[in-house]
């Protein structure tokens, strides 16, 4: 998976002053809980090196926690919290379509077919969860179903097959 950015992103890549979702993912893999204000903190080199540092194999992940817990300990005096990872997070499994993106999909007239789903990168799956939470401010997620190239409101059905 190489360094990728979105084009809902654009308004705040040149400064990095939103956490990405490339960084965010890898939050999600390692299993640490970033605030935006120790995103703040961090220096601009430093968060460039946090989207592009590799975080897919057990070691990467291992490397980029530590990296990461040294970075935030380093301006704030304490480390982040750690969260529990989950071992088949819905956006690596390209066989089902996840609940609760089906409903959201619903929401804004859309759809979404499985081959659809098993079409995205599991950075785009992530992206198109996280952003159908519905603890999640969601006005970016109609623009990445656009980006995406799925099918903006049509009245068409949502399929799972």
């Amino acid at each position: 998976m190489s360094t990728e950015f979105f084009q809902f992103e654009a308004d705040f890549i040149a400064t990095l002053r939103c956490i990405p979702m490339i960084v965010r993912y890898k939050l999600d893999t390692c299993g640490i809980k970033l605030k935006l204000a120790h995103w703040h903190q961090i220096s601009l080199p430093e968060r460039d090196t946090l989207v592009t540092l590799p975080c897919f194999t057990p070691g990467e992940i291992q490397n980029y926690q530590n990296y990461l817990r040294e970075l935030v300990f380093k301006y704030t005096g304490t480390y982040p919290s750690l969260l529990p990872t989950d071992p088949h997070p819905p956006w690596l499994d390209p066989t089902t379509l996840p609940k609760q993106l089906i409903e959201k999909v619903e929401t804004i007239g859309a759809k979404i077919a499985l081959e659809q789903w098993q079409d995205l990168t599991p950075l785009q799956r992530f992206v198109l969860v996280k952003l159908s939470l519905p603890s999640h401010e969601n006005k970016n997620f109609p623009k990445a179903m656009a980006e995406f190239h799925l099918d903006p409101p049509t009245g068409l059905v949502i399929t799972n097959e």
